[in-house]
């Protein structure tokens, strides 16, 4: 551990020689933790986010050039057609199953987030959904891998679907400790790698200087789903980092998604033909905006570029532009939903500032210059963190293909009594999403029954049908079905 004279040393150049002040108070434990979270950051960096010298897109200038993605629309995805990407739903399911069947696919999911406004004070992968069997969001996902696995194994009893999962520092030791007693919910223990993002710490919004949380402590917060990058390589576990882990396991591409949408299925294989028959770096999930100013950023073409501008950045007028069939010109909504080429990553991790910092004005609670805990009634701090969209105009051919949200999107977020991404909100997608795909395969589904299909019984619609084909169904009360 540092000496308290090198850390000052460290510290007091950049203005931040506060952050040891009540450091004889520490015990050796606390002092430890403290000196290795000063060692960790990055002081020039950190004075130059703060000084607004590092490089801030102007959005509301690149939104008025902007022009529409270049994307694969709902509408020809079920027609049948190549859309504007010149390949066939067909023909990119059967080039999706392929790279599945060749064990080339990964599912990067990221868990960072704790239930907090949902009332929730654990990791929301935790968070108890199913409609009917009170299934965690982990439990959900994993089974989903789990379940692809089996669709696609070439060889009885090798091979996987391996999930890299990312937690923050506020959910780790919890998701390891909650998996572990579910066993992983059926995944090998070399199928599922899970590994924790970066801290960036918060600073005061009027001097610029570093904010204890308490007195051996900074206040620090998760870098952002943006952090996912370089945490693919700064983890290790065993001194195996996740991106060692892939090519050992042969992954070449990695379905992405977020804890918190139950919803996404996992490893589609048309998705995963898109992007292959494209040969696409990053390919992207969009779903229609319902309104100009739907809470969702926006993919938009700038200077032959595919980025994304947050909601907050775009412009009211011009997200009320509509295109020539009276429509919305800027339709696509992003949902954090991508497939990325493991190549592509592995370049970025050579780029150090491959993706900006955003700054954010935040209410962070901290302890003043006399040990008191201070908790503010207005925004008094900067924190900094990246996006996973930023790495958009970095990719080669950057493609979007939308999907119906109804098949897709259903992200937790919200307590009950909001008027959307509540509980009862994501449970009532899933029935439905569940139903239909009984009823499509012929079975009778009760009006007032509420059903729910777990992966392991069908991953799909597809799947779905097989089972009711082998068995005819009548539902007629509340019913999970599970194998």
């Amino acid at each position: 551990m540092p000496s308290p004279a090198k850390l000052t040393d460290l510290l007091t150049p950049h203005g931040q020689h506060h952050a040891v002040k009540f450091w004889d108070s520490l015990t050796a434990a606390d002092q430890g933790r403290l000196a290795h979270e000063l060692e960790a950051i990055d002081y020039d960096e950190l004075a130059a986010l703060y000084a607004g010298d590092v490089d801030q897109p102007d959005w509301h200038e690149l939104a008025r050039r902007a022009e529409p993605p270049v994307a694969m629309r709902l509408a020809d995805r079920r027609s049948g057609q190549g859309g504007g990407l010149g390949v066939t739903p067909s023909d990119a399911k059967q080039l999706g199953k392929a790279a599945l069947d060749a064990g080339k696919v990964g599912v990067l999911l990221v868990a960072g987030g704790q239930g907090s406004r949902l009332g929730f004070e654990k990791p929301k992968g935790m968070y108890p959904i199913g409609p009917v069997s009170d299934a965690t969001l982990f439990q959900i996902h994993l089974e989903k891998a789990v379940a692809l696995a089996k669709r696609h194994a070439t060889h009885p009893g090798k091979g996987g679907v391996p999930v890299y999962l990312m937690t923050s520092p506020v959910t780790h030791d919890d998701t390891v400790e909650f998996l572990a007693e579910h066993k992983n919910f059926g995944l090998a223990d070399d199928d599922l790698f899970i590994f924790c993002q970066g801290t960036m710490p918060a600073v005061d919004m009027a001097t610029g200087k570093l904010l204890l949380a308490d007195k051996g402590k900074l206040f620090l917060s998760p870098d952002g789903h943006g952090g996912t990058i370089a945490a693919l390589a700064s983890f290790k576990k065993n001194g195996e980092g996740a991106i060692d882990h892939m090519r050992r396991r042969g992954v070449e591409n990695l379905f992405y998604l977020q804890v918190d949408n139950p919803l996404v299925p996992i490893g589609d294989a048309e998705l995963l033909g898109y992007h292959l028959g494209t040969k696409s770096e990053l390919t992207s999930v969009a779903v229609a905006k319902q309104e100009p100013k739907d809470k969702l950023g926006n993919f938009v073409m700038v200077d032959g570029k595919l980025c994304v501008i947050e909601y907050s950045d775009f412009p009211d007028d011009v997200a009320e532009v509509t295109d020539a069939d009276g429509g919305l010109k800027y339709w696509a909504g992003s949902i954090a939903v991508h497939v990325f080429g493991v190549a592509f990553l592995e370049r970025m991790l050579a780029l150090k500032d491959a993706l900006p910092f955003h700054v954010a004005k935040k209410k962070v609670p901290h302890l003043n210059e006399s040990g008191e805990l201070v908790e503010p009634t207005e925004n008094n701090a900067l924190k900094f963190e990246r996006f996973i969209f930023d790495l958009l105009p970095q990719a080669e051919r950057p493609i979007v293909v939308e999907y119906g949200e109804e098949e897709i999107f259903a992200p937790l977020k919200n307590a009950p009594g909001a008027p959307k991404d509540t509980p009862e909100y994501v449970q009532r997608f899933l029935t439905n999403q569940h139903r239909g795909w009984l009823e499509a395969a012929g079975a009778k589904v009760s009006s007032d029954a509420v059903v729910e299909i777990s992966p392991l019984w069908a991953l799909d619609a597809e799947g779905t049908a097989e089972r009711v084909s082998e068995k005819p169904l009548a539902i007629e009360k509340d019913t999970y079905l599970r194998d």
